[in-house]
């Protein structure tokens, strides 16, 4: 392997490590905020890139009604939140927060609807996996 897919390997390895630290980082902090329309945000993910510069985190809200009071919520602290992941994560760098709403959450509640909105028949229509309702030769 050269020294140059070595280092990209290693530097994915990193900031993924670093995203994760960030993560539980965020979610631990938003737990200790006293703000209540933080109260239903699920931390789901931090993508960071290579150069710690800017760090996405993914979020989702329990009460869809509320997501742009947490937005706003999450933008008005955000300065707070960088400060604690600068102080606990112990890294040269650390990245800008920049907070997006988890569309793969979005995109299983999605997928969720349009099953529970097909009808499938009873388990008696199906045709049985050991082949009895198969063609007989």
């Amino acid at each position: 392997m050269s020294r140059r897919a070595r280092g990209q390997r290693r530097d994915f390895a990193r900031t993924e490590r670093v995203g994760e630290l960030v993560r539980q980082i965020v979610a631990e902090e938003l737990a200790r905020e006293g703000d209540e329309r933080l109260e239903l945000v699920s931390i789901t993910g931090v993508e960071v890139d290579n150069e710690l510069e800017k760090a996405v985190v993914f979020y989702d809200v329990l009460d869809e009604d509320a997501t742009d009071e947490v937005e706003a919520a999450l933008w008005e602290i955000k300065g707070r939140l960088r400060s604690a992941v600068g102080r606990q994560a112990h890294i040269r760098r650390t990245p800008d927060l920049v907070f997006e709403l988890d569309p793969s959450i979005a995109a299983g509640r999605r997928v969720e609807e349009l099953l529970a909105g097909l009808d499938i028949s009873d388990e008696d229509d199906a045709p049985s996996s050991d082949g009895a309702d198969g063609p007989t030769a």
